[in-house]
């Protein structure tokens, strides 16, 4: 299991992911659930992988080897954000193709959050499926998941809006993880946070959270309090 978040504001956009992967209550790893394709001026990929490890590795590996060897359309040459998802899921279905006959009994499981900026266009976030179709962010849901999701959407829904800022939004995503993390061991450290400021075209703000943060530690401690404390202000309940 994962959880992976990316949020569409009007300053930019907020992704984040977990690094727990598990086989099992006694088989955890830790491995990198995102990968960013950068090249500053020009554009900004920000990929959040979900699913078996071995179908989303599969699929980043192929759309490295396609970007590094000029195969075909590659993510460098992509014109529009739009194009740039397709070609995700172009690579999903090729490897599809290859394994998914060997994958009868649980199939080709690998889905991502999907956005960033290309220049000459706007920020774009997608939720792309296993099958390679895909949604996209909009005014009404300005956010997307995957993984574990039902612990960590109550409090972006509660704190995110279009008109939030990257900063508050980045809190907002913190709390999210610390709340699934709570309920779900199979969510687990390090964070893998980056807030991308709208027409930068560039990565400069990034942050990895590892077991003992002290931010995090602090954030998590404060937030629970802060809830308590509402709780004590509701109104009675009368019998």
């Amino acid at each position: 299991m994962t959880y992976c978040v990316g949020i569409m504001l009007d300053t930019g956009l907020v992704f984040a992911s977990d690094s727990r992967t598990h086989a099992g209550v006694d088989n955890f790893a830790r491995f990198c659930k995102m990968t960013v394709f950068e090249r500053p001026g020009d554009r900004v990929l920000v990929l959040l992988s979900s699913g078996s490890l071995a179908g989303t590795q599969a699929v980043i590996s192929l759309l490295k080897q396609r970007n590094e060897r000029a195969e075909g359309a590659t993510l460098w040459q992509a014109a529009s954000m739009f194009d740039a998802a397709m070609l995700v899921s172009d690579a999903m279905r090729d490897v599809d193709r290859r394994d998914g006959e060997y994958l009868e009994e649980t199939g080709f499981n690998a889905s991502f959050v999907f956005g960033g900026q290309i220049a000459g266009g706007p920020p774009h976030l997608f939720r792309i499926y296993a099958e390679g179709n895909f949604i996209e962010a909009s005014l009404e849901t300005p956010y997307l998941q995957t993984g574990e999701t039902k612990y960590g959407k109550p409090v972006i829904d509660w704190g995110i809006t279009r008109a939030t800022t990257l900063n508050d939004a980045a809190k907002c995503v913190l709390v999210s993880f610390d709340s699934t993390m709570r309920s779900n061991l199979s969510v687990g450290m390090p964070i893998d946070l980056i807030c991308y400021q709208r027409n930068s075209l560039e990565v400069r703000m990034r942050r990895r959270f590892d077991e003992g943060d002290g931010y995090f530690a602090r954030l998590g401690d404060e937030w629970s309090a802060g809830t308590r404390e509402v709780f004590r202000r509701l109104p009675r309940l009368d019998w």
